[in-house]
């Protein structure tokens, strides 16, 4: 189980009908009847077909560029569907030639007294936005959209890059009727094609003969020059692979998900292998090694790592006093995180390069982890960048040019490897930003070598809550709230909350624990990150309690109490991701009202899964005028596998029934 071993490759064929063939503009009377669909009667749209092609066009003064035309068939089955009507695409400008987007045959059908009425998008329904220097997109409102309606349209993506192709999703998060796929590839070119998912699509292959041709320019020199023009043509094997999925269910998200895209049925290619007539094959199928010996070759990268002159005089007059290790680590940690302001950007190839960012105090991810690398090694660390894909950018099964699209920073020490983050301002080493923590990571050393790195937090997290309470004869329970945060649960309340005014949090908090009314509140150690953060707070709550008759009922952990199993679904396909190790820890004291005494409380239970995955332990005690209640659950993995879904779900139901059972007090 600790190897995290997932399984995120395809488990289920899925079907096919042959034969079956979609065009733009035959919508029938039949799909706008439809009211629900057929097999998830609660989805609010679902996709009617979708069909892509991916090709390469060939120019003589550019050679191939890489066309992908997909034609859509959306239906919207209630307002909650309406954005579905919607389509975005970003498009990358940041070299010459640029990637082109364009929009076509784009349609909105309804059905107006029995007939099937067309609203055809106009200019005003198209935009054109600039997303970065690197990326723009455009993008489609469809015209009249209503329930019942069905909107179609072809996207075309002209791209002069060849390395990868689009990612086609044959799931999505509304259903699929049907979806297919189809490559076209001249045998010049060979794509691995890397499938995710647990649906397997039917694949049909086929080869044409196809050929190009072509005119030569000749210089005749003689007594008098010329020039004349010669025709060529070349034939060619095109490579024709079909891919086709149908009745594919909704991919929901679900509590606990990592990045859904990781199992979500679909298809990637990638170039491994050129082979021109006349030109020896070219091997650009990658292993790990040589996926980051270019990055690190790269002038964006490498080169960037070995400036130093820019930081030496301002780092050098730092560190004099800086003697330990540790005590290196700190200075130059905490310099680089104070002196630089992340822009936002993530990547791992530098954008102004770290001389300009030092100047101007911004840099992307790139320029300020591989600043902060560059200062370790000039204070004598053993430091490397580590690439990192981000948790939004899903986790990297195979080897890749685009696997990774971050760079944090690494320091060796005694055979321990401590990982540094600068663009967090909360981060602190080995607490990295939420965003990093994804499967593995590659650690790149001078000399050529990489090793994988585990990004996974191994302890556990805590939450440490002491609660001293009272209840009165009414049930209203009055008391004081003492929090601490350790680790990454103070990192995450510091991201939080730090720049929310406290009115505003308390306010946040108060809607959190509905019916609760806090006061006298103070915070401490929010800026001080060595320390966890510590709450203090006073409060009353008038709805925990429940009375009948001569008797107060409620439950020992209060306003802490878990009302529902997070887990509901009763299969699940995906790992479990709590993101890092936790501990919750409560210790109640709780008085009860004069004239009453307790006449029952909930037996103590202590379970725990298998392999020590997680424990739940309660333990109450009738101690005259006072309930006193200890209660721990401690979740000893970041990511659970799919395998013990249905335990985890069973474990949560037992402990969330076991904090609602309730003390009942007596009037006496």
């Amino acid at each position: 189980m600790c190897k995290k071993i997932f399984s995120l490759f395809l488990l289920v064929v899925c079907g096919f009908a042959d034969a079956q063939e979609f065009e733009l503009g035959n919508v029938t009377k039949a799909e706008l009847e439809e009211k629900s669909h057929p097999l998830e009667p609660g989805a609010e749209a679902a996709i009617l077909y979708e069909v892509g092609k991916t090709w390469m066009d060939f120019n003589e003064n550019d050679g191939f560029s890489l066309i992908t035309e997909v034609d859509v068939r959306i239906k919207i089955y209630s307002t909650e569907g309406y954005d579905w009507a919607n389509k975005s695409i970003p498009f990358y400008i940041g070299n010459n030639p640029k990637e082109r987007v364009e929009f076509s045959r784009a349609v909105t059908y309804n059905l107006v007294d029995g007939k099937i009425e067309k609203t055809k998008l106009k200019s005003d329904g198209e935009f054109l936005t600039s997303l970065n220097k690197f990326w723009s997109e455009r993008k489609i409102a469809m015209p009249n959209v209503k329930e019942g309606s069905i909107v179609e349209f072809r996207y075309a993506i002209k791209s002069p890059y060849l390395s990868t192709f689009p990612t086609w999703n044959f799931q999505n998060s509304i259903p699929v009727n049907y979806s297919k796929y189809i490559t076209r590839i001249p045998e010049f070119y060979v794509y691995n094609p890397n499938m995710r998912g647990y649906f397997n699509p039917r694949r049909d292959v086929a080869k044409v003969l196809k050929n190009y041709q072509f005119t030569s320019k000749i210089r005749n020199d003689g007594l008098v020059s010329s020039t004349s023009f010669e025709q060529g043509k070349i034939e060619y094997n095109e490579i024709i692979t079909t891919y086709i999925c149908e009745k594919l269910p909704a991919m929901k998200e679900e509590n606990y998900v990592n990045n859904i895209k990781n199992y979500t049925a679909s298809i990637e290619h990638e170039l491994a292998m050129t082979k021109f007539p006349n030109s020896a094959q070219k091997n650009l199928s990658l292993s790990w090694d040589d996926v980051v010996k270019n990055i690190y070759d790269s002038a964006d990268f490498g080169d960037e790592l070995k400036k130093t002159g820019y930081f030496e005089s301002d780092l050098n007059e730092l560190l004099a006093g800086a003697n330990s290790q540790s005590e290196r680590v700190a200075v130059v940690f905490n310099y680089v995180k104070n002196k630089m302001n992340w822009n936002n950007m993530v990547g791992y190839s530098c954008d102004s390069g770290v001389k300009q960012a030092y100047k101007t105090k911004t840099g992307n991810v790139a320029e300020i982890n591989l600043m902060l690398t560059a200062m370790l090694r000039h204070a004598g660390l053993k430091a490397n960048p580590v690439l990192v894909s981000t948790r939004a950018n899903g986790i990297s099964i195979f080897p890749n040019r685009t696997a990774f699209n971050y760079v944090i920073a690494a320091i060796e020490i005694d055979n321990d490897v401590i990982l540094l983050d600068a663009t967090d301002q909360y981060s602190i080493p080995n607490i990295l930003p939420v965003r990093v923590l994804n499967w593995n990571g590659r650690l790149i050393r001078s000399n050529g070598t990489s090793a994988s790195v585990d990004l996974e937090p191994k302890s556990n997290s805590k939450d440490i809550v002491n609660i001293l309470a009272s209840i009165d004869t009414q049930g209203k329970v009055t008391g004081k709230i003492r929090e601490q945060h350790f680790d990454y649960k103070a990192f995450v309340h510091r991201a939080s909350y730090n720049n929310l005014a406290k009115d505003n949090y308390l306010e946040k908090l108060e809607k959190e624990y509905s019916g609760i009314e806090i006061g006298d509140y103070e915070s401490l150690n929010n800026k001080d990150l060595t320390k966890p953060i510590v709450e203090n707070y006073s409060f009353q709550h008038n709805s925990i309690s429940e009375l009948i008759g001569d008797k107060i009922y409620f439950s020992p952990m209060l306003h802490f109490t878990e009302k529902e199993n997070p887990f509901k679904e009763d299969k699940r396909e995906y790992p479990v991701d709590f993101v890092f190790p936790q501990q919750f820890k409560y210790t109640f004291t709780i008085t009860i009202p004069d004239n009453y005494v307790i006449e029952s409380i909930p037996t103590p239970i202590s379970i725990q899964m298998q392999e020590n995955i997680s424990s739940f332990k309660y333990n109450i005690v009738n101690a005259g005028k006072q309930v006193q209640v200890n209660v721990s659950l401690d979740i000893n993995y970041s990511s659970i596998p799919a395998d013990y879904y249905e335990t985890l779900k069973n474990f949560y139901k037992t402990m969330i029934e076991k904090q609602n059972e309730k003390v009942v007090l007596r009037k006496v």
